[in-house]
């Protein structure tokens, strides 16, 4: 099995395949006469295709067991996914390059307490990994007409460590 090791998330190295979706080092600036501080327009939501909208959602993952095998990966052609842990738990985070319309070696990532993920349109990626403990997520996605969803099985799986988790 090939393996990969998950890292920890930054804004620079997933912003080939999308959006880190945290306040820290965000602009941001004051609301509700000043008792609020608005993080704004941490990620570019797309929704394109006949009758498109912007759904948000809620949805509990389970844990996964580490090491994750990965056999598959996802893409979504008509639009953004985004996905804001509800808890201070990490989770992991599964990007592809595109190859020629064919997922390439996966990356891994390892979130830190407060951040999130947005997947840009077209984007192959992993699906929902809680790794420590049931999970809550608010997703933010596109809702509409056509298919959104395309799946990639490889032919030999991928073994992903994340240092420091094991099941």
């Amino acid at each position: 099995m090939r393996r990969i090791v998950a890292v920890p998330l930054t804004r620079e190295a997933f912003a080939p395949f999308g959006d880190v979706i945290e306040a820290d080092g965000a602009a941001s600036f004051p609301i509700n006469n000043g008792m609020t501080e608005r993080f704004h327009d941490l990620a570019r939501v797309e929704a394109v295709g006949e009758d498109a909208r912007v759904l948000i959602s809620i949805a509990r993952g389970q844990p996964y067991a580490l090491p994750l095998t990965l056999k598959m990966v996802e893409r979504h052609p008509l639009g953004s996914q985004a996905f804001i842990p509800l808890s201070p738990q990490p989770f992991l985070v599964v990007v592809c390059p595109d190859e020629g319309g064919r997922p390439g070696r996966p990356l891994a990532f390892l979130t830190k307490p407060g951040q999130g993920v947005n997947y840009a349109r077209n984007t192959w990626h992993g699906v929902l990994t809680p790794v420590d403990q049931e999970q809550d997520f608010l997703i933010v996605d596109r809702g509409g007409e056509g298919i959104n969803l395309e799946e990639f099985f490889f032919e030999e799986p991928f073994r992903i460590d994340v240092l420091g988790h094991s099941s």
